[in-house]
């Protein structure tokens, strides 16, 4: 990631804490993983990770690193539609 990127992350980030939404935009994504089924197919991966490599063998932070991006790429579309949608109307009306 660039600078440029992180300033506007950071920018999108203290609109949606100033607006009160960031919250709500946290809670809406929460609840939209987990009905459609994406925090236990995250919890699944978990389960195969740590059986392939062995308990003993890997720690938090490595388990972190390996799923990040496959729970990342796991979330649905429309998950991420909606999502953005909001953060929109929030910057829209800020």
């Amino acid at each position: 990631m660039n600078a440029q990127t992180n300033s506007f992350k950071s920018l999108v980030d203290q609109k949606l804490v100033r607006s009160g939404e960031k919250d709500k935009v946290k809670e809406m994504l929460r609840t939209r993983l987990v009905e459609c089924g994406w925090r236990d197919e995250l919890k699944a991966l978990c389960k195969e990770v740590i059986q392939s490599k062995g308990l003993e063998h890997i720690t938090v932070e490595q388990l972190v690193l390996e799923i990040t991006p496959k729970g990342r790429a796991m979330v649905p579309d429309t998950v991420r539609a909606e999502v953005l949608q909001k953060i929109r109307k929030v910057l829209s009306d800020a």
